[in-house]
């Protein structure tokens, strides 16, 4: 780790940034088969389950069960999407055509490098988050960058020259700005709770983590017990920020063909996908980071703790495994209550987007806003 830290920083940028494509690519593509899986799960069918390379179908056991559930379409779906023609439509516009799932994916995987994924216990005995770039702003850092990714679905749009793209662009853009506010007024309340008077100031995702790690029953409570009104809108405006059915009107097949991807295909297809795939990944781990104790395992119940328990606190790859696992288990969980969701709920009309974001939600957050300000004010000693 120190000689790894100790690089040149230049080369050492340059691996992190491999290492985020290496691990989120993959992520991506699995979401994108668990989907199909998922889907296929709540409709009773089996989903996909032929695909099979011949030399792999001749092992006993493995290779049938390997089919079963599907782990070889991945792979061919991915060589497809790779190998595929790419054709771009006469009436486009074709810089801009083309730069536009380029900048879907710029957002999407910088975002990940200030998203704390683990921890381990230091020399000291306190936790050190294991992250890509540990600033101070991270929240802040997330919010603004995924933001721009709204950039990539307004370009395609336009730069496709058709008017279900356009509309599925400006879909995008006005659902981006009604639910942003909400997004931003739920988790005031949590940085109110941490950021007591005369403590500096912070927007660190890994200081929520550490808030939620304390002993006593207010410091090992998560932040969905003490604020579920703010999980509840914050996840809500985290399905609108995502495109996620039922918020998902910058595609709606039903009515703009494909949406702001219609005249897309093959490489550059995938490419929004997978972006899109990324920032629900990315979205996920901050609502576990905010809302669900990041890598305790359960509330009361820190890493330090099971870490000593088991008698791995002096060996912090060790822990730093474990943590590791109970993130992303977490953050898996919400996966699946994503595409839970996108098969189970219909999707609403654009006007009942709208409603719920500026009638309802809004509204909504700022009254548990102005309530935790007062209730926070008053328990200060």
């Amino acid at each position: 780790m120190i000689l790894f830290l100790q690089l040149h920083p230049i080369l050492l940028g340059v691996l992190k940034g491999l290492a985020v494509i290496c691990v989120m690519f993959p992520l991506a593509g699995a979401c994108s088969m668990a989907e199909r899986k998922v889907c296929a799960w709540i409709q009773d069918r089996p989903g996909p389950n032929r695909a099979i390379p011949f030399w792999f179908a001749w092992v006993p056991v493995l290779g049938p069960f390997l089919r079963k559930i599907g782990a070889f379409h991945l792979l061919a779906d991915g060589l497809k999407f790779l190998f595929k023609e790419e054709i771009t439509p006469g009436h486009v516009n074709r810089l801009y055509f083309v730069l536009a799932p380029i900048l879907a994916m710029i957002p999407a995987l910088t975002t990940v490098t200030v998203v704390p994924f683990g921890a381990y216990l230091g020399s000291g005995g306190g936790v050190v988050p294991l992250m890509l770039a540990n600033v101070d702003v991270g929240l802040l850092a997330v919010f603004a960058i995924g933001s721009l990714g709204v950039y990539s679905v307004i370009l395609a749009g336009w730069a496709s020259n058709s008017k279900y793209s356009f509309l599925g662009g400006v879909r995008a853009s006005a659902q981006l700005i009604s639910y942003e506010l909400s997004l931003t007024l739920a988790v005031l309340p949590v940085f109110l709770w941490i950021n007591a008077p005369g403590t500096p100031g912070t927007l660190s995702l890994a200081n929520a983590v550490g808030f939620q790690s304390r002993p006593g029953f207010w410091g090992g409570t998560w932040f969905l017990f003490i604020m579920p009104l703010s999980a509840l809108i914050f996840l809500i405006a985290l399905f609108a920020e995502t495109n996620r059915q039922p918020f998902d009107m910058a595609e709606s097949e039903a009515d703009l063909v494909g949406g702001f991807h219609t005249e897309y295909g093959a490489f550059k297809w995938s490419l929004f996908f997978v972006a899109e795939y990324c920032h629900m990944i990315v979205g996920s781990g901050v609502f576990v980071l905010l809302f669900l104790g990041g890598w305790n395992p359960l509330p009361w119940v820190p890493l330090a703790a099971v870490s000593h328990w088991l008698g791995i606190a002096g060996m912090p790859v060790l822990v730093g495994f474990v943590s590791v696992v109970i993130f992303l288990g977490k953050v898996l969980l919400m996966i699946f209550f994503f595409m839970w969701v996108r098969w189970t709920v219909p999707r609403f009309r654009y006007d009942q987007v709208m409603k719920i974001g500026w009638q309802k939600l809004l509204p909504l957050a700022i009254a548990n806003l102005l309530v935790y300000v007062i209730g926070i004010a008053l328990l200060q000693p």
